[in-house]
């Protein structure tokens, strides 16, 4: 019976437990940890193509973000921006279908500001299923993921900033107006929520107007004028991106007030930079699109080649006055290069 017992443990169970141990050591030896937004298709040291969609080209503020993505990448090893995106930055199914498009390339990540905060959700899932990394700047989805970080502006915080600097330009009395550009996108709907929440602090400020200029110049031109017609008594405006920012100073200078109506604006657009210094801008909250581009490409190329897990970032404001314009830091912010990033 021992003989048998030896036999049965000789022959059986011991190769038996040698395939369960070479198994156990297998397993181990494949496992990797990784971001849940690695792409399976690229290689740690390959060439890496990124495509980097604004909200919108031919705007200063994207073409800025634009120089920082080329930065970066031009600072990797086979590293290349495939920069592209619609014309206004109402066209959601535009920036949809140009989305879809690199996904089905088969980029290796995707950068983009979303358009619509709800609508682009889908595509990015649609690309992380095609285990293609994103990353959001500018502007994210609803919801974000939490595999997707977002560099942008604290938009929030920015605009409450803006309340305040028009409440003391009014002494915390009198009548404003609000012009938001695009109802829907993530960056609109933060800065109106955080401009309204600070103004509430002004019980002396009436908020007297809220108009959208759905990011384009001359439907800004025309809801000022509509909004100067019908409040001929306004006392400040608050818009909240470059031509919004425009439409409106140009609006106050057609009537005669220039300089008379407090305008606090958005982004740094060479004639918003202009209107400051003649005194018809009062302060801009400038943000930081270079650095945008900048840190997002970078995240990328870690995500791909480390496989890093990426957290969010505020890529941070600076507010332009007539007094700091000549001011170095802020010369930086104004014009950025890739040799002294503002970073």
């Amino acid at each position: 019976m021992r003989q048998l017992l030896r036999r049965l443990v000789r022959d059986i169970f011991f190769p038996l437990w040698l395939l369960l141990v070479a198994g156990l050591v297998s397993a181990c030896g494949s496992v990797t940890v990784q971001s849940s937004g690695s792409n399976n298709n690229t290689t740690a040291s390959g060439p890496l193509r990124i495509a980097v969609i604004p909200k919108a080209i031919g705007f200063d503020f994207w073409e800025q973000v634009h120089k920082g993505a080329e930065c970066a990448a031009s600072k990797q090893q086979q590293v290349s921006v495939i920069w592209n995106g619609v014309t206004a930055e109402t066209d959601v199914t535009g920036q949809i279908d140009l989305l879809t498009n690199y996904i089905t390339q088969r980029v290796n990540g995707l950068i983009y500001a979303a358009t619509d905060a709800r609508a682009l959700y889908q595509v990015t899932q649609q690309a992380l299923k095609a285990n293609i990394p994103v990353v959001n700047i500018d502007s994210g989805t609803y919801p974000q993921p939490s595999n997707v970080p977002l560099f942008a502006t604290d938009n929030i915080a920015s605009a409450r900033k803006a309340a305040d600097l028009l409440a003391q330009q009014l002494n915390g009395h009198g009548k404003v107006a609000l012009i938001e550009f695009q109802p829907g996108s993530a960056t609109n709907d933060q800065r109106v929520q955080g401009f309204k929440q600070e103004l509430a602090r002004y019980p002396g400020i009436q908020l007297v107007a809220d108009q959208s200029s759905h990011s384009d110049y001359n439907q800004a031109l025309s809801v000022a004028e509509d909004i100067l017609t019908a409040h001929p008594d306004l006392n400040g405006i608050f818009a909240a991106n470059e031509p919004s920012v425009l439409g409106a100073a140009e609006a106050v200078r057609r009537i005669g007030k220039a300089g008379k109506i407090t305008i606090i604006g958005w982004d740094a657009a060479p004639d918003e930079v202009k209107g400051v210094q003649q005194g018809t801008i009062s302060a801009l909250v400038v943000q930081n699109p270079f650095r945008m581009g900048y840190d997002s490409v970078n995240a990328m190329v870690r995500i791909l080649r480390q496989h890093a897990t990426v957290q969010s970032e505020d890529t941070g404001v600076t507010i332009l006055t007539k007094a700091n314009l000549n001011d170095p830091k802020v010369q930086a912010v104004l014009n950025p290069s890739c040799q002294n990033p503002p970073l």
